[in-house]
């Protein structure tokens, strides 16, 4: 049995203003049904896992909206962090708390705000991954770039191991410029990193232990508490003095130095819904049409909750997200993403997607914090 780990946090700032702190972009319902992203992620999965073997690791402010999305996961199964520890803290979490059941369970980790568009593919290569952990490997999915994209990490694959299709993962790339993006595509060695993982819980504790030995040490005491009365007073004492820190920075680039990584290469139609254009592209009906207008109603695309009122003359490929009620109109643009929520409108470049998040750091500058 799979157990099943999805980190739910962040507030996805390059999604403002449909993503806020206090409703970040995992409790929309952003893949085109009316699921939210967080439901459609458990949905994916459990063909290889049960609820019981599914948990959530997520914040304060989301526990409760979480559960009230998952009433199918047992309560114990929603794991709150008291404050964020990026990747690596709410993964390990969730593998010293599995250990403790079975050291040698199999564990996989799945972001709460991912699009995946093919599932049975998603599947075969989820067990492509069981099998290369099984043998003791940190598995990674990579995924089959099909531009250069500079807003992903890179993964550099080597051979193919026991005739494939699990290769060895030789180096993880930070993001890159557009000419040394377009390099990594046309080698046909690099793919996307996903940031989905699979593993052997001992495998990957003991290489938490050896490269984050503080942080390993703390996750292992606040286990050993976990369930008692003194869960809540070890998890104050310690979780603050743990690292903020991410798992591949943490313990994957230094596990495939050491041999111990591999990827799954994958092509099953993924997309983190990183900005609105990755957003838009995920969610166009049709490849060959570029200049589709795409609206994003919250309860799907363009339906439910009465249709938006938009007028649209001479205006192509455009991501539009209405929220106020209020008419949206638009006259021979194109290429933009305009999300009309009832306190702030953004406007953007789809090409500039990316740079929404330096419009969230400028409203927190001039203090304008009930907006974020």
């Amino acid at each position: 049995m799979l157990n099943i780990v999805i980190p739910a946090g962040g507030s996805g700032t390059r999604l403002w203003p449909l993503s806020r702190k206090s409703n970040p972009k995992f409790l929309h319902a952003l893949s085109g049904t009316p699921a939210t992203l967080l439901q459609a992620t458990v949905n994916r999965v459990i063909p290889v896992t049960t609820p019981e073997h599914t948990y959530v690791v997520t914040g304060t402010a989301h526990a409760v909206a979480v559960a009230r999305q998952l009433p199918e996961l047992p309560d114990e199964n929603v794991l709150v962090e008291p404050s964020p520890k990026d990747s690596c803290g709410a993964i390990g979490l969730a593998a010293v708390l599995i250990a403790r059941k079975d050291p040698q369970a199999l564990m996989g980790a799945f972001s709460a705000d991912h699009i995946v568009q093919n599932q049975e593919r998603f599947l075969e290569c989820v067990r492509a991954a069981i099998a290369g952990a099984e043998q003791g490997r940190l598995v990674v999915f990579g995924i089959t770039p099909t531009y250069p994209e500079t807003g992903y990490g890179y993964i550099e694959c080597g051979e193919v191991i026991d005739g494939g299709p699990v290769r060895k993962v030789s180096r993880f790339k930070e993001k890159p410029t557009l000419d040394v993006a377009t390099e990594y595509v046309n080698s046909g060695e690099f793919y996307w990193n996903a940031s989905m993982f699979v593993w052997r819980v001992d495998v990957f504790l003991a290489e938490l232990e050896r490269q984050q030995p503080e942080l390993h040490a703390g996750l292992q005491r606040i286990a050993a508490a976990w369930g008692t009365r003194e869960q809540e007073t070890v998890l104050a004492e310690v979780w603050p003095t743990l690292p903020k820190i991410s798992l591949d920075y943490a313990v994957m680039e230094g596990a495939a130095e050491a041999g111990l990584v591999a990827a799954v290469p994958s092509d099953f139609g993924w997309t983190d819904v990183g900005d609105f254009h990755a957003l838009g592209e995920a969610l166009r009906t049709s490849e060959d049409n570029p200049d589709e207008n795409i609206v994003v109603d919250g309860t799907g695309v363009g339906e439910g909750g009465g249709k938006p009122v938009l007028v649209l003359e001479d205006s192509h490929g455009l991501v539009i997200v209405p929220q106020s009620g209020r008419l949206i109109a638009a006259v021979g643009v194109r290429d933009l993403a305009i999300v009309d929520s009832p306190d702030a409108l953004l406007i953007c470049d789809r090409r500039r997607a990316q740079e929404v998040k330096k419009v969230v750091d400028r409203i927190r500058d001039e203090g304008l914090h009930d907006l974020l």
